[in-house]
């Protein structure tokens, strides 16, 4: 296990914290393309022997066969398009951003994966859209769905509110876009505050902390985020596997956030090895390691990130550009 290295962390600068939350996002969800969603351990072991090292690519049969190596996800491609909507909307806007993600979606071109949270919120659109063929839609009735669709493309949204007082109001809202869901939002909020206080500073077990004590006054759905998030604290010393089946290798929020928790902790000072292994812990790995590279790249800064991983995505000179952008908050 990885320690966290407090030193390090209190000597990161704010515009060091949000590049690294947001490139460790889309590193996080690109290093898992070839590798996701296969659940079975020895099968993973097979098509990746000594576990997956990342970028590589989707074998033919594979839900993101089409795409190449250094290419995003579908959770991937959307936090691009959320990226592009804040900076050029300067800011949060449901309409433009929910607008967007129906063009993609619906775009006979595009390759991507089309998971439930999207199927979900293009049927809710559709059918305003038919009863209502002029009126104005409000982008807040996404789909029933508590997996990480939102979650897994939070982090630019988290560098633009973190400091105003209506962040988790922007949360919640970015979050309605395509996931109307309790527990959804409740996770999401969770999410929020992990990234806020680790732009803040606090090392990284203070901010699961931190986003526990708050959960825990927020309902039965926040004391159901603050249990998970105990639980994976008080694990964090057993391997990213054993926990992660224990939590559930699969995608709602319930499983995945906690064994993201977990597997951050577990490899706080260790960017690059916290990847390889809730990669090679299999299931929704891209969804967790979005989180975990969220988490670990606000925690340590950019220059725990390889150069060379965030060189790699095909998306790099947008990405770079909306960081430095971003990045001009502190």
């Amino acid at each position: 296990m990885d320690s966290e290295k407090k030193s390090n962390n209190q000597d990161v600068s704010l515009a060091g914290r949000i590049a690294g939350a947001v490139w460790g996002q889309f590193v996080g969800d690109a290093f898992c393309l070839g590798s996701h969603w296969i659940y079975d351990l020895n099968e993973l072991e097979r098509f990746f022997p000594g576990g997956p090292q990342g970028f590589d690519p989707p074998a033919e049969g594979h839900y993101h066969f089409g795409k190449e190596p250094g290419e995003l996800t579908h959770y991937g491609d959307a936090a691009l398009l959320l990226l592009r909507s804040l900076l050029e909307r300067d800011g949060f806007d449901a309409a433009d951003f929910g607008s967007r993600f129906v063009a993609m979606m619906e775009c006979p071109a595009y390759k991507g994966y089309r998971d439930h949270a999207a199927k979900g919120t293009l049927e809710n659109y559709r059918a305003f859209r038919e009863a209502h063929p002029d009126a104005a839609y409000s982008f807040q009735e996404g789909a029933d769905d508590d997996q990480p669709a939102t979650i897994s493309r939070l982090a630019p949204l988290a560098a633009h509110y973190f400091r105003s007082g209506d962040y988790l109001l922007q949360v919640e809202r970015a979050t309605r876009v395509c996931q109307n869901n309790d527990r959804a939002v409740a996770y999401l909020k969770a999410h929020a505050v992990i990234l806020r206080e680790l732009f803040l500073g606090r090392p990284l077990a203070e901010a699961f902390e931190r986003a526990a004590q708050r959960a825990g006054t927020e309902g039965d759905l926040g004391a159901e985020v603050s249990r998970k998030i105990t639980d994976a604290v008080a694990s964090r010393s057993q391997p990213v596997r054993t926990v992660t089946a224990r939590f559930g290798q699969s995608c709602p929020l319930a499983s995945s956030f906690p064994a993201a928790v977990h597997c951050a902790l577990h490899h706080a000072g260790d960017f690059s090895g916290a990847l390889k292994a809730t990669a090679a812990a299999g299931g929704d790995s891209a969804g967790r390691a979005a989180m975990v590279g969220a988490w670990l790249g606000a925690s340590l800064g950019v220059s725990a990130i390889p150069g060379e991983w965030r060189l790699r995505l095909k998306a790099h000179a947008e990405i770079e550009n909306g960081v430095g952008r971003l990045m001009r908050v502190e």
